[in-house]
């Protein structure tokens, strides 16, 4: 794709009214720029993005476009999009308007350079703006509650409390529809986002919504109580959207770049690693998560919050900790002796000054320290998140053994400093063969793998929600 030292300075997400005022004195900038071109009497799209070097992504916050995670910008769209800026060799600027309805507005008005939102590239919507290639399918889906009737035709919503996100493609289905179904009644949501329709639904306050299987795909797995009624029609295109107008500089671009990207993998690679499951929790344990998340979190949020400030950690990774220990009780115990909510041993509480292991202040701060203990230990050549989830693992079977996986690492030729490559050989503990060869013996190495593994998707949950402002979640914090 080639190097781009634009790229270098921070992501900025503007707000809708801000972005507003600043765009009316950049077009009057923009104005003057034809001045000096001698030659040409306008700057096409693609040379107005050149000039001012970077490019404005309209988008919506959610899993299956743009979030904030752990480490800046990311999401399918998002990361298509920061790729094609690469390939125009400028910057990326991410607007995110209040309302789906709002991204049209705004693209029409200039202020922003393209659409990249799952969206739906239909008739209606090729009259009022101009299409880039398609690069992705998706099927309208219903979507329902588990354990409720299953609706197998539109017909069986009649009488339902149905609701869609306004100006979407999924309303003109049903405008469609009615034509037929006079009696069909839906709510037109313009301000709730897909997270929200699908917690309506998985809290019982909706009965079913209208959703692209590729979205459901990527959230599913937050939503455990949720299931596909049926499908509606056949699949239809997915494309970027671009100002109207005979100047198409800017898509003729994107086609040459979606070519690209086709032929070299990079368009495939991203679009599986969002739907690709391999790292998410089960059904059932996700939904015990989120239960907990509404049930024992709340009361416990202040603490992580102020215990995660006073030694500069993420709060969303310690209460991933103490989910994984003991599902945030106070009380929880163990056959071992383990209490807590960070499942400290009597010895590492006497050592770290905690007094009472079921105090919820004193054993998240307990296991704080303890984790910054395991991550000082880390060699400082290795870099987050490495050191991160190698600390993890010291902190779930002890410092020799995360050594001992290391060591044996290096043996087999992997990269003992790579936590992939250590993650992969932590199950060896476990095995006679291998830890005979080690100095500290036998370890439950499965157990540490899965350990770290289950923190990191509680982790990745809890940024997730926290992102999105999720309904379940922005009301605590």
């Amino acid at each position: 794709m080639g190097t781009n030292s634009n790229r270098a300075a921070p992501l900025r997400v503007i707000p809708t009214k801000q972005w507003q005022q600043r765009t009316t004195a950049a077009l009057a900038a923009v104005v003057l720029l034809p001045f000096l071109y001698s030659g040409h009497d306008q700057l096409t799209q693609l040379q107005k993005i050149q000039q001012r070097g970077s490019l404005t992504l309209l988008t919506r916050n959610g899993a299956s476009s743009y979030f904030i995670g752990p480490e800046g910008g990311t999401g399918p769209e998002y990361e298509l999009a920061a790729t094609f800026a690469d390939y125009l060799g400028v910057g990326i600027e991410v607007v995110v308007p209040d309302a789906f309805g709002d991204l049209g507005t705004l693209l029409k008005k200039n202020q922003g350079d393209f659409i990249a939102a799952n969206l739906t590239r239909t008739p209606a919507r090729e009259k009022l703006f101009n299409f880039g290639p398609d690069y992705a399918k998706a099927t309208t889906i219903v979507v329902y509650r588990r354990g409720q009737p299953r609706p197998r035709k539109l017909a069986d919503l009649l009488g339902s409390r149905l609701a869609v996100i306004a100006d979407s493609s999924y309303e003109e289905q049903l405008e469609a529809a009615q034509k037929k179904l006079p009696d069909l009644q839906w709510t037109a949501e313009e301000s709730l986002g897909m997270e929200g329709l699908l917690l309506a639904i998985a809290d019982g306050e909706l009965d079913a919504t209208l959703v692209d299987s590729n979205i459901f795909n990527i959230n599913s797995q937050f939503y455990p109580s949720l299931k596909m009624a049926f499908a509606l029609g056949k699949e239809q295109p997915q494309a970027w959207a671009f100002p109207p107008g005979d100047d198409d500089s800017l898509a003729q671009k994107a086609r040459s770049f979606f070519r690209l990207i086709r032929e070299n993998g990079t368009l495939a690679a991203i679009q599986s690693r969002y739907v690709d499951s391999g790292n998410n929790l089960d059904r059932v344990n996700m939904f015990q998560f989120m239960k907990q998340v509404r049930g024992r979190l709340p009361p416990l949020l202040p603490v992580f919050q102020e215990v995660a400030t006073v030694f500069d950690l993420d709060w969303r990774l310690l209460a991933a900790m103490g989910y994984q220990e003991s599902h945030w009780k106070a009380d929880a115990a163990s056959i071992t002796g383990v209490r807590g909510i960070m499942m400290l041993t009597r010895r590492t509480a006497r050592q770290l000054g905690v007094i009472d292991r079921l105090n919820p202040e004193q054993s998240i701060e307990g296991g704080a320290r303890y984790f910054l203990r395991m991550r000082k230990r880390i060699p400082e050549r290795i870099p987050e998140p490495d050191r991160t989830w190698m600390a993890l693992a010291a902190y779930n079977m002890g410092w020799g053994h995360l050594e001992d996986a290391r060591v044996l690492t290096q043996k087999q030729g992997g990269d003992p400093d790579r936590w992939q490559d250590v993650n992969d050989r932590l199950p060896l503990l476990s095995q006679e063969k291998w830890y005979r060869q080690t100095r500290y013996g036998y370890a439950h190495g499965y157990q540490a793998q899965q350990y770290v593994d289950n923190i990191r998707r509680y982790f990745d949950t809890l940024v997730w929600m926290e992102t999105r402002a999720h309904p379940m979640l922005v009301t605590q914090l």
